[in-house]
């Protein structure tokens, strides 16, 4: 049987002819004409005014917080539940990071996030809230609680380009968001991230500091620390192909969700990530919860058939790198990744392939 994976890439068909544009040019470097279309199309989709593409989110997250001015000995509240990309950047400048345990959306708790801050031994700076596999946060409680005390919101939307709530693209909410173009996300240039803002200041700040912060001379002169940041021109091209479908994979991934559903959804111990009101999750991954059994048994069930699957994310404040970090928990995360599991969820999946994987976890359990 053909190995069914997690969340492979999938091209559209266009991504050939617009790389052999690019060299045909022989432009291929870091900048070029579409590192500029595919920045300029990210702006378009998700109705923001900047953008600026990157070798990688976790670039993107480190030139936020750069940005926005944070620093050795400052406080940065994360979600806890999430991938250690997501808080890297934190540790990058110096800072100390504060983890807010998830409620029951799996995502940051907005009740327990104002514990958090009051529970800060100085005001925390900034918050990067994770959109955990594509479904949205509890995003105008989160801003309302950030905007009253005088805290930054950078959005990771890494997993999360295509999601809305009431009609707004994820990672426009706050003052900064981010994506991700990783090898599994749903829109892939094999690697690769993009910040966006509205604040254009901010924006170019970022693209300064990602070109090695080099100073407006024919010589190379240096007044601050930079960065190699800036996204290939080859690379760019694939984001371009891929963002010409990007509303066709978020909606086959929502069907491959609901098929899952419904062959899985009426077994008892079997649990959902829910979608918040409102809310219109891309559906990245599909992930749920077991009851009773361990997830563990399950994964090795679904490998002996040749089906990728995963764990559910080990949160940050249980990392031995991060144990040393003040987190204000619940056990929502801990459990989740005590239960869970992630199932093969890529857009290239057929019908046929979901049923097997719902006749592997029936046959585990």
């Amino acid at each position: 049987m053909n190995r069914i994976f997690l969340s492979p890439p999938h091209m559209s068909g266009k991504e050939q002819q617009y790389i052999a544009e690019v060299f045909e040019s022989n432009y291929i470097a870091p900048l070029g004409a579409f590192v500029d279309r595919f920045e300029e199309s990210i702006q378009a989709h998700t109705d923001t005014s900047h953008a600026l593409a990157l070798s990688s989110a976790t670039a993107a997250l480190h030139l936020a917080l750069r940005v926005l001015g944070v620093g050795e000995g400052d406080y940065v509240l994360a979600s806890t539940f999430t991938f250690i990309g997501s808080v890297n950047a934190i540790v990058y400048q110096n800072a100390k990071p504060i983890f807010v345990d998830s409620d029951e959306s799996w995502n940051l708790s907005p009740a327990l996030l104002k514990e958090a801050i009051t529970k800060a031994p100085l005001k925390p700076k900034a918050l990067i809230v994770t959109h955990l596999y594509g479904q949205m946060a509890k995003m105008d409680e989160i801003m309302t609680i950030c905007r009253n005390a005088g805290i930054y919101i950078v959005e990771d939307a890494a997993e999360s380009l295509g999601a809305s709530c009431e009609g707004k693209q994820s990672g426009t909410f706050g003052d900064m968001g981010v994506y991700s173009f990783n090898g599994n996300k749903i829109l892939s240039t094999s690697g690769g991230g993009m910040l966006v803002s509205d604040n254009e200041a901010w924006i170019e700040k970022a693209r300064f500091l990602s070109t090695q912060a080099k100073e407006p001379y024919l010589h190379y002169e240096h007044r601050a620390l930079g960065y190699n940041y800036r996204m290939s021109n080859v690379l760019a091209a694939i984001g371009v192909a891929q963002m010409e479908v990007l509303d066709q994979r978020v909606q086959r991934r929502r069907e491959i969700f609901a098929q899952y559903m419904q062959e899985l959804g009426g077994i008892e111990e079997i649990d959902f990530m829910p979608e918040i009101t409102g809310g219109r999750g891309n559906r990245w991954l599909t992930t749920l919860t077991f009851a009773d059994t361990a997830p563990g048994r399950v994964i090795k069930a679904l490998d002996a058939v040749n089906i990728e699957s995963r764990p559910l994310w080990k949160p940050m404040h249980m990392q031995p790198l991060l144990q040393d970090a003040l987190a204000i928990v619940n056990g929502t995360s801990q459990r989740l990744f005590e239960q869970g599991i992630c199932l093969p969820s890529g857009s290239s999946m057929r019908d046929t392939d979901v049923h097997r994987v719902c006749n592997a976890i029936k046959g585990a359990l």
